[in-house]
């Protein structure tokens, strides 16, 4: 037995030392032999390196792989920690959201405390992440830290803080350009600065292989078991989560947020056997800094084939997403399927009522264009003012669009949730409108398509093409609603790696694409407001002309082809209107979060519940709520505005996680 954890460790640190002299070897002129005299000779680097190469070489290249070796070890530990303490395959840092708490924090200091960046970034890292474990814990619940909840509440936390903190950058957009390719998470280096600044702070993982093993052996025999032996259980926990946190943040405030690397670790090493708590520990910390070295590798080369600079962190996603597909699909057991209903209503809409709330709409629309904040005598004030001539020309193309956009995305909701038989789809939860951002964004970044005037098509390929795909991954489990859901943020993640490659290049398209993404209404102009009307309404119209197969289909696809239905066509007609819908709103202002969940439900909360009445209630709630959104936005931090993309996504992202506390509450 001895011998073969021998043999293991030895052959990953074979394939460690490997990765390591193939990642020397990518965009470096010098030989190899010149290589291992620079390196034996470490301490004489100076007057060694007498060329460029050779200095590259030793002040950028060597430091970029011992920075990966150090993060990737790290995040490899702190992912089996997590994973052992809460006896759940699927956590990592980025799944319970802690990494992104960190970045959020970062965020909030580089931008409004500068000057402590220096003395207190990992102190503020530090403290985002435990506050979001906390936030997490409260909602998945204590006793659910073994299953999917947890996971669910991790990233629906990780879809709020990432609204909050584009709200930030977007609003302090004189710091937003040194927030890209960190946000990416990039593993260049300049020198060994960064090396020695956090090498001393690392150390502190000597405490989780002195102190870890026994709490965590007596953890896998329950908490009972592990309390009758004299375990002081919440404190344990508490204290080993807040040591991996902290080298989860201080790497962050390093490197950047680089994410999946904690997942992949720890499962790896227990497909290669690891059975004790610090085998896998030990083995996690070789696994991970072997796939933070290669993906860096494979980073930098791809950076020297395409010309632009490829953050780490992005390489990373492209492999650990659909890593986290993979485990999640062999993983999912029974009592992760969590108990997920519509909201429950005792009303019933009448026609009346539908009546009544169009006119509710319209007086909204109204009162946003009448009523805000303007500047007078350099005094800003609220007041009731027709718009001016040429207030009105920048107005009625965002209230058009705000009506158009938010009809649309309840519709889609509305049909998701029908067809897949899952109160809690929507396009941006299961990533549609993310293959539509994705399409748009790669157009801008590889063919200079314009992102404000791009063609809805490209959107729509894009959106039909991840919902094929989740679709094909949701068949095995029925479309279970965790695993769609867990798969579709798993796939917006993916997308969200590529999004960020497109901000990390760093020229001037960057601050105009993350603008786009905020799902903003400024910068849509009269025809697309109008084309976005046109394309919904037709959309709506077909939606509303087979509302009869909708009901079928949602009633039981068996029942629907007894009465005649044509049941794969209907579906596919239908899901191409999620996508055609899903589209035309991203390809017009950007990607919007959250609608397409919070309107149908509203809908049902008001007594809409057959799908003819559904569906032109959603919309006209969805209408209701981006009026809203969009009249918040322009005036809460007047004269500065926050999209009203921002601001549905932190309203939506709420409700999100009421529905999980909800879901999770009724499963047990």
């Amino acid at each position: 037995m001895m011998a073969s954890v021998s043999l293991r460790y030895l052959f990953c640190l074979a394939i460690l030392l490997v990765f390591c002299v193939i990642s020397a070897q990518v965009d470096t002129q010098i030989s190899l032999a010149q290589q291992w005299q620079l390196l034996i000779h470490f301490a004489e680097r100076g007057n060694l390196a007498n060329d460029f190469d050779a200095i590259m070489f030793v002040e950028a290249q060597m430091p970029r792989i011992v920075m990966a070796l150090m993060v990737g070890a790290v995040l490899g530990l702190v992912g089996s920690l997590m994973q052992q303490l809460t006896q759940n395959p699927l956590v990592s840092p980025m799944t319970l959201g802690t990494a992104s708490g960190a970045w959020l924090a970062l965020v909030a200091m580089n931008v409004w405390f500068p000057a402590w960046v220096g003395d207190y970034a990992p102190l503020a890292a530090t403290t985002g992440a435990m506050l979001t474990l906390g936030l997490v814990i409260l909602i998945a619940g204590i006793n659910n830290l073994s299953g999917l909840p947890v996971v669910l509440a991790g990233m629906a936390v990780n879809i709020l803080l990432g609204a909050v903190a584009t709200a930030i950058i977007l609003l302090n957009d004189q710091y937003a350009k040194n927030l890209f390719i960190w946000g990416a998470g990039d593993l260049a280096q300049n020198g060994w600065q960064q090396v020695q600044w956090l090498w001393p702070k690392l150390m502190i993982a000597i405490l989780i292989f002195v102190f870890a093993p026994r709490i965590l052996a007596l953890l896998r025999m329950g908490q009972a078991g592990a309390a009758a032996r004299g375990l002081n259980i919440i404190p344990a926990i508490l204290g080993l989560f807040t040591l991996g946190i902290w080298l989860v943040s201080v790497s962050i405030t390093t490197v950047g947020v680089i994410s999946f690397i904690g997942l992949l670790a720890p499962n790896i090493a227990r497909q290669l056997g690891a059975r004790t708590p610090k085998d896998e520990l030990l083995l996690s910390m070789l696994l991970g800094a072997i796939v933070l070295v290669a993906t860096d590798a494979l980073a930098m080369l791809m950076s020297t084939l395409t010309f632009d600079v490829v953050p780490s962190g992005t390489a990373a996603a492209l492999i650990g997403a659909p890593a986290l597909i993979w485990f999640t699909r062999r993983k999912l057991s029974a009592q992760d399927q969590l108990s997920f209903s519509m909201p429950k209503s005792a009303y019933q809409m009448r026609a009346s009522g539908v009546v009544w709330m169009a006119v509710g709409v319209a007086v909204l629309a109204v009162v946003s264009l009448l009523f805000g904040q303007a500047t007078i005598d350099a005094h800003t004030v609220w007041q009731w003012q027709l718009p001016s001539a040429f207030d009105w020309q920048i107005q009625w193309p965002r209230l058009t669009t705000s009506i158009a956009a938010g009809a649309g995305l309840a519709v889609a909701g509305v049909l998701l949730q029908r067809l897949i038989y899952n109160p809690l789809a929507s396009p941006d939860i299961l990533g549609i409108s993310a293959g539509a951002t994705c399409a748009l964004v790669a157009g801008s970044v590889f063919i200079g398509l314009n992102i404000f005037d791009a063609a809805p098509f490209i959107a729509f390929a894009g959106s039909m093409a991840v919902l094929g795909l989740l679709l094909l991954l949701g068949r095995r489990h029925q479309f279970a609603p965790s695993m769609l859901i867990l798969t579709g943020i798993a796939l917006t993640a993916l997308i969200e790696a590529l999004v960020q490659f497109a901000l990390a290049r760093g020229d001037e398209t960057s601050y105009t694409i993350l603008s786009w993404l905020a799902g903003s209404t400024y910068r849509v102009s009269n025809v697309a407001s109008l084309w976005l009307l046109f394309g919904v309404a037709g959309l709506m119209a077909f939606a509303l002309l087979t509302s009869r197969w909708l009901t079928l289909i949602s009633t039981g696809r068996d029942f629907a082809k007894a009465r005649g239905l044509n049941v794969p066509r209907a579906f596919l007609l239908l899901l191409c209107c999620v996508a055609l819908l899903c589209a035309f709103v991203t390809a017009t202002m950007g990607p919007v979060a959250f609608v397409g969940l919070l309107a149908p439900h509203m809908a049902v909360m008001l007594g809409a519940k057959k799908a003819q009445q559904q569906l032109p209630v959603a919309a006209l709630m969805g209408a209701g709520l981006m009026i809203l959104s969009d009249w918040i936005g322009q005036n809460v931090v007047y004269p500065s505005q926050i999209a009203a993309g921002t601001v549905v996504s932190v309203v939506g992202g709420m409700y999100f996680i009421l529905l999980l506390i909800k879901g999770q509450r009724a499963s047990r």
